[in-house]
């Protein structure tokens, strides 16, 4: 059912149960639970209708990257502008290839120069300032908006070009195991895979890419399970994609690997007619979703297979 669905008939659900508890004024307490409820109920359809946002707008705004810096001082807005200088080439072209380009050092040291824009988004806002320096040592998301016809310019001195052309979305089908437990990252995961799936969405949003996950239901129904993803048929796997919205389906396995302390992925992927595989072993799932949506996004650009 679709978000807006949901939010229609809930919102029509909740009406009348606060007019029939309260014909009038009625108790204050009752009065008080119900209005309670109903927020909630609201706050968690708004937190759904968010997320849904946050994946279909990963492939907007591609001149703009953001990082964590500590406090909104000119030495950290340097790092943080070099750090964001990187990421917005490699979002912009598709070109996984330019991570740790030393080629890049000449122009990080300088990477105000291509700023636009920027801004600070404190992540503990609402927190009282616990120290004597005040803002200095909060955690920040410096958010920085680039010269698009710099960014252009400094990527053909690369050798590279800006990927402009419509971008697929990524029907991402995921299995992790850890241990004896087994799971897909799903986009109404429990608790406890909450984590990895919000990595992907974070993988997502930094690489410009848009992506759909199965829920659980659609799961089910389709049979699809970890031990059989990477034997489905190609036309099967395409099929359930489109199914969830998705135009070419990514499909990986995550497995932990006590003596790496890290998780050993293997992703795979068709395109244009074409199988691709790639793998990583002793990582963080953070960094193997950034790899992974990374690698799909060098491969739809026309920039290679990932290395």
């Amino acid at each position: 059912m679709e978000r807006s669905a949901i939010r229609d008939r809930d919102l029509k659900k909740t009406a009348p149960d606060f007019a029939a508890i309260h014909p009038g004024y009625g108790s204050s307490i009752l009065r008080a639970q119900c209005v309670g409820a109903v927020m909630i109920r609201v706050l968690m359809i708004a937190a759904l209708m968010c997320c849904t946002a946050t994946v279909a707008a990963a492939a907007d705004d591609l001149y703009r990257a953001q990082a964590v810096v500590t406090g909104q001082g000119e030495a950290n807005r340097v790092i943080g502008f070099a750090a964001c200088l990187e990421d917005v080439l490699i979002k912009v072209s598709g070109a996984g290839r330019l991570a740790g380009d030393p080629r890049l050092t000449a122009y990080t040291s300088r990477a105000g120069d291509f700023v636009k824009a920027h801004s600070y988004h404190d992540q503990m806002s609402g927190t009282p300032i616990r120290d004597e320096q005040g803002t200095r040592d909060r955690p920040y998301d410096l958010i920085v908006d680039f010269d698009e016809k710099k960014i252009d310019g400094l990527l053909e001195t690369l050798g590279s070009k800006p990927w402009l052309s419509h971008r697929p979305s990524l029907a991402v089908f995921a299995e992790m195991e850890q241990g004896a437990r087994k799971y897909m990252v799903s986009a109404d995961a429990g608790l406890s895979a909450v984590a990895p799936r919000e990595a992907l969405l974070a993988a997502s949003a930094k690489r410009g890419i848009s992506i759909v996950l199965p829920d659980d239901a659609a799961l089910a129904k389709s049979g699809i399970d970890g031990a059989d993803l990477t034997k489905l048929p190609s036309a099967t796997l395409a099929a359930r994609a489109a199914e969830l919205g998705g135009e070419v389906a990514l499909v990986g396995r995550l497995k932990w690997d006590d003596a790496e302390l890290g998780w050993a992925t293997e992703w795979q992927m068709e395109w244009q007619g074409r199988p691709h595989r790639w793998q990583l072993r002793g990582v963080t799932f953070d960094e193997a979703f950034r790899r992974a949506i990374g690698g799909a996004a060098q491969i739809l650009s026309g920039n290679g297979d990932p290395g």
